[in-house]
């Protein structure tokens, strides 16, 4: 059946597709009656960052007493009531938005934050969303080949700050190359926020003092010093985004800080798996950018060993950025074991293979069976080490050929594997 729909779906004008989807999106919206208008939606998009800034966001607005509904690719929540996001997918498509912006209005929700893909926007499943704020944390290369190239991708991330209009809000990196594109759009209040600042908003929200340690950051915003437990330049960029919009809405900074500093982790973001003897992170990492920003990031709390092991994902996905991958574990690593991602319908040993080619003086283990390389990181480090294990994050399931989806944990898979060796 679903080789039967994926045949379609390659038959079928792109034209058609797109009204199949807007059609299921307007049917979604009269079925749960519009729900957004009696929301205030803040759609985060970018590629990278996104899962956290939401989360962070939700944090900043409970911690100021309102009720928030939040979705992104790690969970789903209302209120108190928190679930995981299972579908594979960060953007759910067909009916599911809309109803859980309804369920979101019947909890007594004031706020809804939601992660919004490329993907997503391609399939019009924000079409009959009233978004109010439009929030971007940062643009590099992704889904090239299923957008026909960057300049397509950018457009699609456009969309969603087309629908905010002036009467509503954007939040921009101005760090990122293409902050002026998404500045150009109109907006009733055009905020931006940067370490480095390449482009001018209106509103702008800049660091002082930022610090870097193996615990996490620190950095001063208008006099008040942010001491958190969040690793990683990339993720004061990420917590500027939220403390942005925490002032967007007018809440004290002093309030901000008290949310952001109770934070001490997220799921499978920089994630403390194993810390003695020596120590395991897991991160969702899968794209060059990203993944040269986690390998620096463990880079500097390693006292020894950097072993790395990663793979990339199948579907046809940006096959381009495989060799790119094995060039920066190349570059970071000490000790490289590429391995199975999540292949769907490819050759999982091919993948492999094109990730690999990216290597050219340093040797790489190649190791199918991820759990059996994750074990095998694990049996080579030594005390000091830091092994990082990229790709999945906090991802339940390892999607395999004919839509199969086999259940799955990085972070378990760690603790099981860890428990065999003291044992």
């Amino acid at each position: 059946m679903k080789k039967m729909k994926a045949f379609i779906k390659k038959l079928a004008p792109d034209f058609l597709l797109n009204w199949y989807h807007f059609g299921w999106a307007l049917l979604g919206a009269i079925i749960y009656r519009f729900p957004s208008k009696r929301l205030k939606v803040i759609g985060v998009t970018g590629t990278n960052g996104k899962s956290t800034v939401v989360f962070l966001i939700s944090r900043i607005l409970e911690e100021a007493g309102y009720q928030v509904a939040a979705l992104s690719s790690i969970q789903f929540k209302i209120k108190d009531e928190v679930w995981i996001n299972n579908l594979k997918m960060t953007m759910p498509g067909r009916l599911k938005i809309q109803k859980f912006l309804r369920r979101a209005v019947q909890a007594g929700c004031r706020y809804a934050i939601l992660e919004v893909t490329s993907e997503g926007i391609k399939q019009n499943r924000h079409q009959f969303i009233n978004f109010q704020t439009a929030l971007l944390t940062n643009l590099t290369a992704e889904h090239l080949e299923s957008h026909g190239g960057f300049d397509n991708y950018r457009k699609a991330k456009g969309r969603l700050f087309q629908k905010v209009g002036s009467q509503g809000e954007m939040i921009v990196n101005l760090d990122d190359q293409s902050a002026g594109y998404f500045l150009q759009f109109p907006a009733g209040r055009k905020w931006g926020y940067g370490l480095q600042i390449r482009a001018q908003a209106e509103n702008i929200v800049q660091p002082e003092n930022c610090q870097l340690n193996q615990k996490g950051v620190s950095f001063l915003v208008k006099g008040i010093n942010f001491d958190l437990s969040l690793l990683g330049e990339f993720n004061i960029a990420n917590a500027l985004a939220a403390i942005t919009f925490g002032l967007v809405e007018g809440i004290p900074l002093a309030k901000i800080k008290l949310a952001l500093e109770k934070i001490k982790g997220l799921p499978g973001r920089l994630e403390i798996v194993i810390k003695e003897p020596f120590t395991v992170i897991v991160d969702y990492a899968h794209t060059p950018d990203a993944l040269a920003k986690v390998y620096q990031t463990a880079g500097r709390i390693s006292k020894g060993r950097l072993i790395g092991v990663l793979g990339a994902a199948g579907g046809g996905r940006d096959k381009w950025k495989r060799p790119q991958l094995g060039q920066l574990a190349e570059k970071y690593l000490d000790k490289v074991i590429i391995t199975n991602e999540d292949p769907y319908d490819e050759d999982p040993q091919a993948i492999i293979d094109q990730l690999s080619a990216g290597l050219k003086q340093k040797p790489a283990e190649k190791i199918l069976n991820r759990r059996q390389a994750i074990g095998r990181a694990l049996k080579i480090a030594q005390a000091g080490d830091v092994v990082v294990i990229t790709g999945k994050g906090c991802e339940p399931w390892l999607c395999v050929e004919d839509g199969k989806k086999i259940p799955w944990d990085d972070r378990q898979v760690v603790r099981e594997e860890f428990s065999k060796l003291r044992g």
